[in-house]
């Protein structure tokens, strides 16, 4: 089986960590795996796509130079006249939009699309007629969570036949992570109490994540428990305003933005608690690397969340836009450190369960087999 797998990409963010475990896992059960890496003509991803070579995915690249891009439709299709796949796997807007109609042109008889996101873009009138051509076009769909389902369904259209949930997951760690050794390094590199409690967000500083809400809520935290500490992992164009929010807060000497960091699963392990106070989330990786850690959750109940954190047992749902609410969930878990404890347990036995990497790769495997 020949699949080629299509996506726009500037760098490493949920649709792309996801194929880097998709993509290698479906070369060890035997299919034979191509990316088409759309890139900007000034970054060619070389990060992604070295993951991918290194996992035993072929990868081409192919610049687009702009959303609106006439030549990408003919390269599209010269290529895959070219490689003659059995399948075409589209992911995200670009992907979408020139590759399905590029796939039908040049012959490919079944075309899936992965949707990643529920997008506020996705419900202009333009887009909903765009996709809801496309959906005619697409042999099946699969959304990533029955949130961003639901989504494609009422606002692009999709037939509900034509699109299967199959939930993101994750390969479990190698050996159990030593939370106890995990804090203590933590602690030290960033010189803060042995026994203060660390709150820890991990993406893009963007307004989906919703982290002004955490700020809000935080500074409440701080009232009845001075000594907390709020760690900021991840970068955006929010990253200034945030920290200036801070400062306007009073909070800044007691929040730390880290930036980027490679070391993601050894920072949650160090946490006591994962925060994620977002406004929209087609699923949201960063709980599952958080059960991974056996770190318990308070987030946001919006989109997908729900379907991933149970409420009362892996972690604390919210509703968002809602510091009071957030504040409360936090110090709920910070004074009572054997229920974080139990809630860390049983958010690593429901990876283990429901968003293992196997999972994924083999409803994958059995749709394309379908």
């Amino acid at each position: 089986m020949r699949v080629v797998h299509l996506i726009k990409a500037a760098g490493i963010a949920g649709a792309e960590r996801h194929l880097l475990t998709l993509l290698p896992g479906l070369v060890q059960r035997g299919v034979e795996v191509r990316l088409i890496l759309l890139h900007p003509p000034n970054n060619p991803v070389d990060p992604f796509a070295e993951a991918l070579t290194a996992g035993g995915v072929a990868v081409e690249r192919q610049i687009i130079r702009r959303h609106l891009d006439p030549q990408l439709f003919g390269a599209l299709r010269a290529g895959l006249r070219r490689l003659q796949p059995d399948i075409l796997h589209t992911h995200l807007i670009h992907a979408d939009l020139y590759g399905i109609p590029a796939g039908r042109a040049a012959g490919v008889k079944r075309i899936i699309s992965s949707r990643h996101a529920d997008d506020p873009f996705r419900r202009l009138p333009i887009m909903r007629g765009l996709n809801a051509v496309l959906w005619r076009l697409i042999s099946d769909g699969i959304a990533i969570s029955d949130a961003v389902r639901r989504f494609s369904e009422e606002v692009e259209f999709a037939p509900p036949s034509k699109i299967t949930t199959i939930h993101y997951g994750i390969p479990a760690p190698a050996q159990p992570i030593d939370r106890q050794a995990a804090s203590a390094a933590l602690r030290d590199e960033l010189g803060i109490d042995p026994n203060a409690p660390l709150i820890g967000f991990v993406g893009r500083l963007i307004w989906q994540k919703g982290v002004v809400y955490g700020l809000q809520g935080f500074a409440r935290v701080l009232l009845k428990r001075p000594d907390a500490r709020l760690i900021v992992v991840g970068d955006g164009k929010l990253r200034a305003k945030l920290e200036n929010r801070a400062r306007r807060y009073g909070i800044a000497g007691k929040v730390l933005f880290l930036g980027w960091r490679t070391d993601v699963p050894s920072l949650m392990a160090g946490f006591d608690i994962v925060l994620l106070p977002t406004l929209q989330e087609g699923f949201g990786l960063v709980l599952l690397e958080a059960m991974a850690a056996r770190t318990p959750i308070v987030a946001s109940a919006v989109s997908a969340v729900p379907e991933i954190v149970a409420h009362g047992e892996t972690g604390l749902l919210v509703p968002p836009r809602d510091p009071a609410a957030l504040s409360e969930a936090l110090l709920t878990l910070i004074d009572d450190p054997p229920l974080r404890q139990h809630m860390g347990l049983l958010g690593e036995d429901r990876l283990e369960t429901a968003f293992s990497a196997e999972r994924m790769i083999d409803a994958t495997l059995r749709l394309y087999q379908r």
